[in-house]
């Protein structure tokens, strides 16, 4: 007799976020008591999970602005307006549902971004998939974006004049899709968006407000650690702290927290 396929779900999400609580370094394998707990949450929480699936999307976005995003993506393509046009290989213009109500924001791509042209695909990338997949979301659930869209030699930090730019694209990209939440990764992204000096660690953990553009409502902004400076300082405490993050973003959606993500 075959699983019913939402109990696989929420295996394989008991399995995503053993690795994330672990550092998303090792990879674990699933014992019997992890099935056993999955199926009994299944049956206790089945009528919130039917609740949770029907909370995670949200009206198509229009016609008119999906192309206009995929308008945005070829001018970033094209675009030469600082030196970094000539410098990269692909332009990463951002992916994910234009329809989302989480989108995620860091700084630029790195070498893996852009040989491929996607947006957090290395490591980095590896670990968000992970915290995405912790928080009970997949990949095409958010949509994922940087400030920069190349890539700056050696991964060096982006200068004003390519933030200046640059930024543009971002910001008509976010009013496009119109996420109900933006979740700053690392200092750089938080900085640009707030338009602030404070370190990260001010700012992560609390509710910001963006405001896209004159004429648009305000997009809360929740600022938390980047992937990359998890994997440089790994720490329980840093973890914990960038999991405290998510789980005020998926509160403030009304969305629930996954099964045993607390301990």
């Amino acid at each position: 007799m075959k699983s019913n396929p939402d109990i696989k779900k929420v295996i394989r999400q008991h399995a995503e976020m053993a690795e994330f609580f672990s550092g998303g370094l090792t990879v674990k394998k699933l014992t019997a008591e992890h099935a056993e707990n999955a199926e009994e949450e299944i049956k206790l929480n089945s009528a919130n999970s039917a609740v949770s699936a029907v909370k995670i999307t949200r009206p198509p976005c229009s016609a008119e602005n999906i192309k206009e995003l995929e308008d945005i993506a070829e001018q970033t393509r094209k675009c030469r307006k600082c030196e970094l046009g000539s410098l990269r290989k692909n332009a990463v213009p951002g992916e994910g549902n234009t329809s989302a109500r989480i989108m995620f924001v860091g700084e630029a791509p790195g070498a893996d971004e852009d040989t491929q042209g996607r947006p957090f695909v290395g490591r980095a990338g590896q670990l968000l998939d992970k915290i995405i997949a912790a928080c009970g979301l997949k990949r095409q659930d958010v949509y994922i974006g940087n400030i920069l869209k190349c890539r700056p030699p050696d991964n060096r930090d982006p200068k004003p004049e390519e933030i200046i730019a640059c930024i543009p694209y971002l910001q008509r990209q976010i009013e496009l899709i119109n996420p109900e939440i933006i979740v700053a990764l690392g200092a750089h992204a938080a900085k640009t968006l707030l338009d602030t000096p404070k370190a990260i660690g001010q700012l992560r953990g609390i509710f910001h407000e963006y405001v896209p553009g004159l004429g648009h409502k305000p997009i809360k902004l929740m600022p938390t650690f980047h992937p990359a400076y998890l994997l440089r300082n790994y720490s329980d405490d840093n973890r914990r702290k960038v999991w405290e993050d998510m789980k005020k973003v998926l509160a403030e959606l009304g969305l629930p927290i996954p099964p045993r993500a607390n301990r």
